[in-house]
Parts: C-alpha cells; sequence; structure tokens
C-alpha cells in the first residue's frame, strides 16, 4: 500500500460534518480555505483555493471535535 501525506493550511470554511458508515466507521468531511496575495502595491491580488477534505476512522472523531 502506498501512503501519500498532504499539509494543508488555511481555514475552516464550516463546521465538520460527522458520519457513520453502516460498519460504524467515522468519516468526518470539512473544506478549507487556502489564500494567496501577488502582485505589489495597488496591483495586489488574492486568490482562495477551497481543499474538500474528509478524514476516516479515529482522526475523524478528533477532527469532528475540532
Amino acid at each position: 500500500m502506498t501512503w501519500s501525506q498532504t499539509i494543508i493550511i488555511g481555514n475552516v470554511g464550516r463546521d465538520p460534518e460527522m458520519r457513520y458508515t453502516p460498519q460504524g466507521v467515522a468519516v468526518c468531511s470539512f473544506s478549507v480555505a487556502v489564500s494567496k496575495k501577488f502582485g505589489k502595491g495597488e496591483q495586489q491580488k488574492e486568490e482562495t483555493t477551497w481543499f474538500k477534505v474528509t478524514v476516516w476512522r479515529d482522526q475523524a472523531e478528533t477532527a469532528s471535535q475540532w
């Protein structure tokens, strides 16, 4: 099995949504906004990218509390 990891640093857009599969596995979904600024002076602009995040099992339980 290959694992990958991504670190997203931003602001949570809404309260986490907790649910359970029919087998009782915890699943938590939420979105994170990451903004970046570019340009100089009056030409400075800000761009926001939204990430949909889903965590499972113990991490889902923890994420739903925060």
